[in-house]
Order: structure tokens, then C-alpha cells, then sequence
């Protein structure tokens, strides 16, 4: 009966904390659960539940206990929703900015968006080198992705993306694949596994598994990284504005505002450098490899000439 009762409890704080997560989340998540919901929430429990509940139930848990209790007003989760509506406003934003491309008279939108641009093609052709330029595109996207994502929390109805791990463990792993796609594509699968061995032959067995392990890392310290900044800036933001309700509510959020934008320029910045260098490790010019088949070529020729007749 006790035992009963106490499951009767627990069912029941649970439903609290969905009905409070689905109240407290924003009009924009609530009205893509509303139309949605039910599919999403019909599709997960045909086929991503069952595969769950198998996982963790070797590690003796559920997937309610990892993800929370599946309903379908919270089928879709809020960062999944922000982070698509990210990926239309970067279109949007980019869209709006290049008005209408003139070489003669270029207005202030096209003139900021390519400020921005030439600034991570500089920066990309600095750190990885002229043959960089084939990534740029990818690089840009992280950027403008990234910011945006980054700056949606300051706007009414929208919620920061990146202040979730889902999302910025995503990019990380998406910036993580990437270079070693391009790693193999170049180098062939060996030598991109031998670069992790270094150059010295002889203590190779010990730098290829620190070396193998810090480039698994790398995906993780690029989210957690991401994640952890703009949580805290919205976690600070918000603990300060319920110091002294109602004046605090917009005083001071709209004074530390420029700090808030400072925080996140920085972050996709942080992000795309440590992606460039990424690059720059597993990318290298094309007549890099010629260059040196003609340098060893030389010197082969030079001790041919100073052996005796």
C-alpha cells in the first residue's frame, strides 16, 4: 500500500514539473507543440523510446529518468525549436543585409555584411592559409549560425539555443567531423592517423593515444565552452533583474545589454578560431608536398656532386 501510494506521489510530482516546464515555456515552443506534438510524440514512442529504454536500462535507468516524462506538449523540446527558427533568421538576416548588391553604391546593410565577411576570410586565410578559402563557407555558416543563435535571447518570444548542451555539443560535433573529413580527404585515412603519431618515431606509441584522446575531447570542450558562457550570461542577467522586482526587471537587463552582445561576439569567435586551427592542422597547400619532393630531389643531386669521381 505504502509502496503504492509513494508511486501515486511520485506520477503525480511529475506531471507537476512537465505542466510547469510546458507553462513556462515560450508561446512560440507551446504553439509548435500544440500542432505538432502528437506526431512527434507518437513518433518517438514507436521508435526512439523503445531503443532508449533498451540502452539505459543496462546502466539501471529509464529514459524518463535521463529525459523527463514524455508528453506530447513537450514532444518537440524548446532548443529544437530555437534552433530552427536560428537557422531561418540567419537566412533572414543575411537576406535583409544584401539588399541589393551594387558595386557603385552600396548600402549600410551590404557595407556590414561585408565588413563581416572579409574579417573571417582574412582571418581563415591567415590561420589556415591561401588554400583555406575552399572552407570559408563552412566557417561563415558557424559564424552567422552561431550569433544568432547566440543574440536571439535579447529579443521578446525567443530563448538563447545555445544555452543548451543539445545544441552546442551538435556544433561542436558537426565542427569536429568536419575537419576530420577534410583530414582523410586530403592525407588519406593513414596519414591523417600518423600526424596524431607526431614526428619523432621513437615516443610515438605515447603521443598517438594523448593525441587521439585530446581530438575526442575536442567536440566536448567546444560545446561545454559554447554552453557554459551564454548559460551563465542569461543565468546572471537574470538572478540581477530579481534583485528588486519590478525595477529590476528592465533597468538593469537593458544596462548590461552591451555587455550581454560583447559575450556573445566573443563566443563565435572563439568558436570559429578553434575550428580554423582545427583546419589548419589536417589542411595543407597543395604544392606544400611538391615542395618538398624538390627540396629532397636537391639534396640528393648536392651529395651525388660532392662524392669523388
Amino acid at each position: 500500500m505504502f509502496f503504492l501510494l509513494q508511486n501515486a506521489e511520485t506520477a503525480g510530482k511529475a506531471a507537476e514539473q512537465v505542466e510547469e516546464q510546458v507553462e513556462q515555456a515560450p508561446i512560440l515552443v507551446r504553439l509548435v507543440n500544440h500542432y505538432f506534438g502528437e506526431w512527434a510524440y507518437n513518433f518517438e514512442m514507436k521508435y526512439t523510446y523503445p531503443k532508449w529504454k533498451w540502452f539505459l536500462a543496462k546502466f539501471g535507468s529509464t529514459p524518463e529518468a535521463a529525459f523527463g516524462v514524455y508528453t506530447p506538449e513537450n514532444a518537440i523540446p524548446w532548443y529544437t525549436v530555437m534552433f530552427v527558427l536560428a537557422c531561418i533568421l540567419s537566412v533572414i538576416v543575411i537576406w535583409v543585409l544584401k539588399g541589393q548588391l551594387s558595386e557603385d553604391k552600396p548600402g549600410h546593410g551590404q557595407q556590414t555584411l561585408e565588413v563581416g565577411v572579409l574579417a573571417v576570410r582574412n582571418m581563415v586565410e591567415d590561420i589556415i592559409g591561401p588554400q583555406g578559402i575552399q572552407y570559408f563557407p563552412v566557417v561563415m555558416t558557424f559564424a552567422v549560425l552561431i550569433l544568432i543563435s547566440n543574440l536571439m535571447g535579447f529579443f521578446p518570444l525567443f530563448v538563447t539555443p545555445t544555452s543548451a548542451t543539445s545544441v552546442t555539443f551538435a556544433l561542436g560535433l558537426s565542427s569536429f567531423l568536419y575537419y576530420n573529413y577534410i583530414g582523410i580527404k586530403e592525407n588519406g585515412i593513414l596519414n591523417h592517423l600518423k600526424h596524431l603519431a607526431g614526428p619523432i618515431w621513437w615516443i610515438a606509441p605515447l603521443i598517438f593515444p594523448i593525441e587521439l584522446i585530446s581530438n575526442f575531447i575536442r567536440p566536448f570542450s567546444l560545446g561545454i565552452r559554447l554552453f557554459g558562457n551564454m548559460f551563465a550570461d542569461e543565468k546572471v542577467g537574470d538572478t540581477i533583474a530579481h534583485l528588486a522586482p519590478p525595477y529590476t526587471y528592465w533597468v538593469i537587463p537593458v544596462l548590461l545589454m552591451p555587455l550581454g552582445v560583447f559575450v556573445c561576439l566573443v563566443q563565435t569567435f572563439v568558436f570559429i578560431l578553434l575550428s580554423q586551427l582545427y583546419l589548419s592542422e589536417v589542411s595543407h597547400a597543395p604544392h606544400e608536398e611538391h615542395d618538398k619532393h624538390e627540396a629532397h630531389g636537391h639534396e640528393s643531386l648536392q651529395g651525388e656532386e660532392m662524392l669523388p669521381a
